[in-house]
């Protein structure tokens, strides 16, 4: 009983922190350009302690990055892949040091003796984001927002522009916590005429108003969007989804500093792409 309690409260943080894809040549070519090391960490001791694992996965794994994903035999796969065997719930991912500038995770199988919360988290978590991934590349729904100062928000006029998206609610502590680091976001790119920071809230335009003069969000806020945040199948909160000027989906992810991260990256990736050559 007691071990249950203890186990109870380190899952906890977990669920108010989410308020809730070549042929075998191929892959080992790309393969041999990895230099594999195995993890700096005794798989064993984790394995069978939920808050040792945690902390690990917590600092070292970000499933919606970009990463080099290694099945159990050191060949590498598509994300795609590594997630379909994660949420099998079978498998653990650990960081691999390698010669590349990209973080490299590889599967190792889950002995019958783990922590079974181990397995289930790590489904859970990786089923999340299965279905980010899935959405990347998909086109932003048919939209029309307004926000609670008035602006206008359609997919027509919103052309050429990037648009960063959150979706969250007044109760919701996790989405309410990281308004200090998103407010230094958008302090960063407020002279940026070319990005949009837009939050769809769930809550009505009156409870807004009154939460919003307490708290200070420098996103435009738009209320009442449980339908839409629904149609779009997001369920966990906050979630932050990046949409380029073409109104494609770039990214998604939950955590605020993993969807700043992926805006720099892609940031910095746009800006080493030379413009085409003149007609």
């Amino acid at each position: 009983m007691r071990t249950s309690k203890i186990l109870s409260l380190f899952i906890l943080p977990i669920i108010l922190f989410s308020c809730k894809e070549k042929d075998r040549t191929e892959k080992q070519s790309v393969s041999e350009k990895v230099e594999i090391i195995e993890p700096n960490i005794d798989l064993k001791k984790i394995e069978t302690d939920f808050i040792k694992w945690w902390t690990y996965y917590s600092s070292n794994i970000s499933l919606s990055s970009n990463f080099i994903g290694l099945n159990e035999e050191a060949d590498t796969i598509e994300k795609k892949q590594f997630l379909e065997k994660l949420i099998t719930g079978n498998y653990i991912p650990l960081k691999i040091k390698s010669n590349t500038a990209i973080k490299t995770y590889k599967l190792f199988e889950l002995d019958s003796n783990a922590n079974k919360s181990i397995g289930k988290t790590i489904k859970n978590e990786s089923l999340t984001s299965l279905k980010h991934f899935k959405m990347e590349g998909q086109e932003l729904p048919k939209f029309e927002f307004i926000d609670l100062n008035g602006n206008h928000y359609t997919n027509e006029n919103t052309k050429g522009k990037t648009i960063i998206l959150k979706t969250w609610f007044i109760n919701c502590k996790a989405c309410v916590a990281e308004f200090p680091e998103l407010n230094e976001f958008v302090e960063k790119y407020k002279q940026k005429n070319n990005i949009i920071f837009v939050s769809l809230a769930l809550d009505t335009k009156s409870e807004l108003e009154s939460f919003l003069q307490k708290k200070e969000f420098e996103y435009q806020v738009v209320p009442n969007q449980k339908e839409f945040v629904r149609n779009l199948n997001l369920q966990t909160y906050p979630t932050h989804l990046i949409i380029d000027e073409n109104g494609t989906i770039k990214k998604v992810v939950n955590k605020a500093s993993e969807m700043i991260a992926s805006f720099e990256n892609l940031k910095e990736l746009n800006e080493k792409i030379p413009p085409p050559p003149p007609l």
